[in-house]
């Protein structure tokens, strides 16, 4: 007979007890559930069916739609606003374009779209991926069918709408309107996104099929289909999942006036229609606050929760029975292997039987020993991870070794012996990283320097580890220093580095060094050479220590030339502002000036261009997904990049600028006419009238010529001679006072172009107004 405390008795008690336990706790929770609350749970979970039928509308279908409405006002493939920024003269293949457009976007969604409109009403023209182009849309050949929508948001205040379902013929001209209809839902949304119908520039309809909603229902309530309807805040029925419910809509009423008036977004309640029950059940769709009203009658539940009560009892009784005897099997079963660990433990550790009380307590004792053996030996195995080789490497980079034993630094590098020289090699490998994915990353990059460190040589050992700037820092170790041999390990390191990440990799190398301790003095001129390689990007090794000397230059990009830049961009003048881009490119790639101020310079021609673009309302183009000019220039991989962008980015700026609508062109003319007539005296050449309407010379003459129908300079001209007659007549001041204050500098050139435009000069109109002054007073 077995002590009380021994395992064998704790098992059996053990298991019995929770068979008893367990099979009388279920049959009296599932007779008290389902006595009680089966029927409640059935709810639920007909709610809950609802709820996800809803979601599931939700987000296939209605916030699909409207997702598709945020992509083609994003689209900059096509312009929307077609009729809106153009007149008749708009090309065919915009309209081509944009059609197009709209059915690929028809063509990507068929399962839940029968068409998109584009309807226009300033203009009174729909542009429509089934329909076409029409004008005079609301008055055309079937705009009935799009009647609905198309009038409500012509008068909305609102900037959107969901139409309920109406049946639409497949070929809305054909005279057969009661064959081949769809029954389709609209959601219609004004452009811009903030306008309202009534004063929006576009109005963008998309047709929903209305099988689509249906589909989903059936799939997912098919008891439920036969008695689901959905309506809209005042009852009505919006769409009909099948045509024989609308013979019981009559029935519905009452139930569907008592759901709307609870005000709820969800809910569930009992409710009798007809002479039987019903379980009624709602769900609002958010994006259209229409309700998915379901009733199902309750005998539906009565019957699962009496035919489940009886097969919970019986199959209680048959886990009891089981229970016990699997109780017995599975307590001698277990109890063996107890009964031989504890033997092999009583072996080990030299105890007798009459020291243990109970077998489990021996075995925790035994476990607890062997976890503290299991920890300190995970901690020597820590202590000898790569986490202590990257600590150890960056420490040697920065120039803090840790204070410890020579013999262990070199073993958590993996040295097996001193070398006599040392030198640090760098690559820049971080946009290749980048462009491998992050889920590959690891990967990757462990690939990358195993393979680096299986490069070595007799006689010489590689050492390469990442950075956290996602650089490589590499350190050769070898008997005999030599350039040769220092090319050729760069050489197989850009290969290696190559064929891992496939990019365009830049490598820098330092200076030898006796000690590998003092490896940070390499190391730092390598870094220092790796900031030349935005400026030389052609140089994939850069081992000119000549380099270095620019990190100590004083010299400077003059001055003008930014003050060049900026005048070019003001003045619209391209060409100029380009070759002034490319002359400070040019002199950074081939001058002395250091890599940190050259950047310096790089950026403030940004801001120079950025503040250009924010005088005049530029809206710049994206490039790199950020609107930022400083967020693209920093994105850029080298100068040569820098210069391309840069160049490309204000030809557009400048052609974009120049190509303003004719109400700008004569505000523009005004504004320049105001100048002139102010600084008669002052500089009025092109370039600096450009400057102050912020138009190139160029551009300012053609607008000149044809808004006015003269030359800019004859225009001046006529102005200057004017003043100068109007001087003449009315004041005692002399030819030269007159020809300066009209902004001519040299008397003679004043007195051709005065007799040119009156046909005498200056001194003998005066002397005319003088006799006819005379002759008067005599008379």
């Amino acid at each position: 007979m077995k002590k009380w405390s021994s395992a064998w008795a704790g098992l059996a008690l053990s298991y019995g007890s929770i068979v008893i336990v367990i099979v009388l706790l279920i049959c009296s929770f599932f007779y008290i559930y389902f006595s009680r609350s089966y029927n409640e749970e059935l709810r639920n979970k007909n709610q809950l069916i609802l709820e996800n039928t809803a979601r599931t509308i939700e987000g296939t279908v209605l916030k699909r739609v409207q997702q598709m409405y945020v992509d083609l006002s994003l689209n900059k493939s096509a312009n929307i606003r077609l009729f809106t920024d153009q007149e008749d003269r708009n090309e065919l293949n915009q309209v081509v374009d944009l059609q197009e457009l709209l059915k690929a976007k028809v063509a990507a969604n068929t399962d839940i779209v029968q068409g998109i409109h584009l309807y226009y009403p300033a203009r009174n023209i729909m542009l429509s991926s089934l329909y076409g182009l029409r004008y005079k849309a609301d008055q055309s050949e079937g705009s009935v069918y799009y009647a609905d929508w198309l009038q409500e948001m012509r008068t909305s205040k609102h900037n959107s709408l969901w139409t309920p379902v109406r049946h639409i013929p497949k070929d809305i001209f054909s005279s057969q309107t009661s064959e081949n209809t769809n029954g389709l839902f609209t959601y219609a949304h004004s452009y811009p996104f903030r306008s309202t119908g009534e004063t929006s520039d576009v109005i963008i309809a998309i047709d929903v099929k209305e099988e689509a909603v249906n589909a989903i229902i059936e799939n997912m309530m098919p008891s439920q289909y036969q008695h689901t309807v959905i309506v809209n805040a005042a009852g009505n029925a919006v769409s009909r999942l099948q045509e024989q419910s609308a013979g019981q809509s009559d029935m519905y009423t009452a139930s569907l006036k008592k759901t709307l008036e609870l005000g709820h977004a969800k809910g569930s309640f009992d409710e009798k229609i007809g002479d039987a029950p019903y379980v009624v059940s709602y769900q609002t769709l958010p994006s259209t606050q229409w309700m998915i009203y379901s009733a199902t009658p309750s005998s539906y539940y009565y019957e699962q929760s009496i035919m489940i009560q009886k097969l919970i009892l019986g199959i209680c009784l048959i886990a009891l029975l089981i229970g016990l005897i699997l109780s017995a099997v599975l307590v001698r079963a277990n109890y063996s292997p107890i009964k031989r660990l504890v033997g092999r433990i009583k072996d080990l550790s030299g105890t007798t039987s009459h020291q243990v009380t109970n077998e489990f307590r021996l075995i925790d004792n035994a476990f607890l020993h062997l976890k503290e053996q299991v920890n300190h030996l995970e901690e020597t195995v820590h202590a000898n991870s790569a986490a202590v080789r990257h600590k150890a490497v960056l420490n040697l980079l920065q120039g803090n070794p840790e204070h410890r034993p020579w013999k262990e630094e070199r073993a958590a590098l993996g040295i097996a012996r001193q070398y006599k020289e040392y030198c640090c090699m760098l690559m820049n490998t971080g946009s290749a990283i980048a462009e491998s994915g992050s889920s590959k990353q690891p990967e990757t990059i462990a690939k990358l320097m195993h393979g680096l460190e299986c490069l070595s040589l007799q006689d010489s050992r590689l050492i390469a580890e990442e950075l956290p700037d996602n650089r490589f820092a590499v350190i050769l170790c070898t008997d005999v220093a030599s350039e040769a041999l220092l090319d050729k390990f760069a050489e197989l390191l850009l290969a290696e580095t190559r064929q891992q990440l496939q990019p365009d990799i830049q490598l820098s190398t330092g200076c030898w060094v006796k000690d590998l301790r003092d490896i940070h003095q390499s190391f730092n001129e390598a870094q220092a050479l790796m900031k030349y390689a935005y400026l030389l990007p052609e140089l994939h090794i850069l081992k000119d220590h000549s380099l270095l000397q620019r990190e100590h230059s004083l010299d400077e990009i003059p001055q003008t030339l930014l003050a060049k830049f900026r005048d070019k961009l003001q003045s619209r003048q391209l060409d100029e502002a380009v070759g002034t881009i490319e002359q400070v490119v040019e002199l950074m790639r081939e001058g002395q000036f250091p890599a940190d101020y050259c950047h310096f310079i790089l950026s403030n021609m940004v801001f120079i261009y950025s503040d250009a673009a924010k005088n005049v309302r530029y809206k710049h183009p994206l490039q790199f997904g950020h609107p930022d000019l400083y967020h693209e220039y920093t994105n850029l991989h080298d100068i040569l990049a820098y210069r391309s962008w840069l160049t490309a980015s204000i030809t557009t700026f400048i052609e974009e600028t120049e190509n303003r609508n004719s109400d700008r062109a004569v505000s523009t003319i005004e504004l320049a006419k105001q100048y002139i007539e102010a600084n008669l005296s002052e500089d009025l050449s092109l370039e600096a009238v450009g400057s102050k309407v912020f138009l190139s010379p160029k551009y300012l003459s053609k607008l000149f010529k044809e808004e006015m129908g003269v030359t800019y300079t004859d225009y001046v001209t006529s102005r200057r001679m004017e003043q100068a007659k109007l001087l003449i007549e009315n004041n005692n001041m002399t030819i030269d006072r007159v020809a300066s204050s009209v902004g001519y500098g040299t008397t003679a050139y004043f007195i051709k172009r005065f007799k040119e435009m009156y046909g005498c000069t200056p001194g003998n109109y005066v002397r005319n107004l003088s006799s006819a002054a005379i002759s008067e007073a005599g008379s």
